[in-house]
């Protein structure tokens, strides 16, 4: 299995893949099969075969000739190459529409991640609860991330309110934000920041939408009559 060293070396897009693999693989396990192949995940994912043995040898485990992969080993592996089995606590802050349904969303805790705390400025918020998690001021955070040394932080605020809140718990000792906001944040160097642009999502699926019905109907579907 990879160590922390081989770890830092695994290419991102790599990393990007394994997800996709991890979901395969416990779909394989609940429908009791034991091996699988690098050409079955290569299938279901319009993938090479070669590349899928090239990210898998990254983990450090070998298949068997015709009989593919260990699922629980691969799935053993994948996990720890991503640090997912030792599960991290994170808080999130603004308890909006978004912010609640990620707070809400139970399968994080699959991937090692687990959402602890909430923390809002909106007094009707405050002290209200969403699933099992309690939302508390967003005055209370810097004692929070102290006392339970949580080091990441899911920001779901307005766009005008993502630099001063990144500001707010990086001072704090947050050292890793998965930023919802539709806002590039400026942060530190030593702070890693991950951005989920849902706009930048919808613009690869129009794109990629266009071009398959121009592949499909012609580019004249496009046309205006106008």
């Amino acid at each position: 299995m990879a160590d922390d060293v081989s770890r830092e070396m695994i290419p991102i897009p790599a990393v990007k893949r394994f997800p996709s693999y991890l979901r395969l693989l416990r779909q394989a396990r609940d429908n009791g099969k034991k091996y699988i192949s690098a050409t079955e995940l290569a299938d279901e994912l319009s993938l090479k075969p070669i590349q899928v043995r090239k990210d898998i040898s990254s983990t450090g485990i070998e298949g068997k000739p015709r009989i593919g992969f260990v699922v629980d080993e691969l799935i053993a592996a994948i996990n720890h190459v991503l640090g997912w089995d030792n599960p991290t606590e994170a808080l999130i802050v603004g308890c909006g529409n978004l912010g609640s349904a990620i707070a809400a969303y139970g399968g994080f805790e699959a991937y090692g991640l687990k959402i602890v705390a909430a923390f809002d400025k909106d007094p009707r918020r405050i002290g209200t609860r969403i699933g099992d998690i309690s939302v508390y001021p967003i005055e209370t955070v810097n004692q929070y991330v102290k006392t339970h040394r949580v080091t990441i932080a899911v920001i779901a605020v307005p766009a005008s309110q993502a630099q001063a809140t990144a500001d707010l718990l990086v001072g704090c000792g947050i050292r890793g934000i998965w930023n919802f906001a539709p806002k590039d944040l400026k942060l530190p160097p030593d702070v890693v920041l991950q951005r989920t642009d849902l706009a930048t999502s919808f613009a690869v699926l129009s794109i990629k939408l266009r071009k398959k019905l121009a592949e499909e109907m012609g580019d004249d579907y496009f046309e205006s009559d106008i």
